[in-house]
């Protein structure tokens, strides 16, 4: 059995040395933490998750849902961990993120035919190799990447929301609550009435932000999957109150009537001890964070843990550079996977690694490659990342949007996700069955 290095121990590379060492052969797993750590990751452990703690939603007749099924199927590490550490969160799957790092660390380094090698690669190493060293990959290995594939990677800016102590939190205002009672009640709500929102908007919309390097406002451009809260407020006085602050669903029992606008905090970890600001990434400086997020109602004495960050990241021009299978044109056995690839969110890149892990196993064993059908949500995603038709790449998460119409005109979107998704899974199962795996 040939040797294979994967670099980086985020989602997608724990997933890709997986299954290569599932399917016998050794790996050798590169990681720079904890002797280097990215200016967004504090853990040593593996699969850390630095911006939120959702994996999304759970329900097969969802995207996110589906695309998790989908892994399942295929053996994914990453999925049965984040049930074994999941923390109260509607319909959502959410984690405890410190013990849903610490089981995946723990699966991956008592694998008998995983090595863990704790150093900073900085050159694509000879030999059998997958790239899943994220959306904040070194300078160094960057560059000799750019190098090799003579092509410039794309940057944009992603952010996180910060976290906030569940003691700390006013009841006296705030209260629990899901949208339209789904759920056990999970999220925290903190409800305004007009008066109190239009303040907290002008507070928002004038506070200052960190002030970008000198190359990065260069090359300043948004991400819209993570866009931080300040920047979406300023496109208007409403585009928060019927975006993350919709009140939509909810009844304040303060006054028995939906409230003008609604910020929901989610349980951060398994004790409930902490809770994020849901939809709250921000680049603002964290005394502006403080003061103005101290605003919100029931958060006026809040202690916060972490303020939320902005940071850039970097992803290939993939549809240029990889196929369907998640491997580079360029390179003989070199195959990229997580977010670099331009898949966005935790569950994608994870998605991404299964299929770079299982590709790269099946090329070293003469198969031909698992380019998954059109109609399931991993396969829509590959072939995303991989359609020379695109001209300006921009990355993407799951949703329904990439797969083919159901067939027949549904009215109800539930029923109608419903058929979509199980036509997925069938079609998967036919061809997997087909392909022997």
């Amino acid at each position: 059995m040939s040797r294979v290095t994967v670099i980086g121990a985020g989602l997608a590379g724990c997933e890709a040395a997986w299954q290569l060492a599932g399917a016998g052969y050794e790996v050798v797993l590169c990681e720079q933490k904890p002797k280097q750590y990215s200016p967004a990751h504090h853990s040593p452990g593996f699969a850390e998750l630095v911006c939120s703690n959702s994996l999304k939603a759970s329900r097969l007749e969802s995207a996110a849902g589906l695309l998790k099924h989908e892994m399942e199927r295929l053996g994914s590490l990453t999925v049965p961990c984040a049930k074994q550490t999941a923390v109260a969160a509607g319909g959502a799957l959410a984690v405890d993120r410190d013990r849903f790092s610490d089981l995946v660390t723990d699966k991956i380094r008592s694998h008998p035919r995983i090595q863990v090698v704790e150093e900073e690669i900085t050159h694509i190493p000879e030999g059998p190799c997958v790239i899943a060293t994220g959306p904040l990959t070194s300078d160094r290995l960057a560059e000799s990447i750019r190098a090799f594939l003579g092509e410039d990677t794309l940057s944009f800016f992603d952010a996180a929301a910060p976290i906030v102590t569940g003691d700390s939190i006013d009841f006296q205002k705030a209260f629990y609550a899901s949208r339209y009672g789904r759920g056990e009640d999970d999220y925290i709500n903190c409800a305004m009435n007009q008066d109190e929102y239009e303040a907290f908007y002008q507070a928002l919309i004038t506070a200052e932000s960190v002030e970008l390097k000198e190359f990065d406002r260069k090359n300043f451009r948004v991400y819209e999957g993570c866009m931080p809260i300040e920047v979406m407020a300023k496109r208007g006085s409403d585009t928060i109150r019927f975006g993350p602050l919709k009140p939509v669903g909810l009844t304040d029992p303060r006054t028995g009537r939906r409230p003008w606008a609604v910020v929901q905090l989610r349980r951060e970890n398994a004790d409930g001890t902490c809770f994020n600001l849901v939809g709250f990434q921000t680049n603002l400086k964290f005394p502006e964070q403080k003061r103005v997020f101290s605003m919100i109602p029931g958060l006026e004495n809040a202690e916060f843990v972490r303020f939320g960050v902005m940071h850039r990241n970097t992803f290939l021009d993939s549809p240029r550079l990889l196929t369907a299978d998640f491997r580079c044109k360029k390179g003989e056995n070199l195959y990229f996977a997580g977010q670099m690839t331009g898949v966005e969110g935790y569950m994608e890149s994870a998605a991404s690694g299964i299929l770079a892990g299982k590709n790269l196993s099946r090329a070293l064993a003469g198969k031909t490659p698992l380019i998954l059908p059109r109609d399931t949500m991993m396969g829509a995603l590959a072939h995303y990342i991989s359609d020379p038709s695109v001209t300006d790449f921009q990355p993407m998460g799951s949703n329904m949007g990439l797969l083919p119409p159901a067939g027949e005109r549904i009215r109800d979107k539930k029923e109608r996700y419903g058929v979509v998704a199980r036509r997925a899974m069938d079609s998967l199962e036919r061809y997997l069955a087909e392909m022997g795996e």
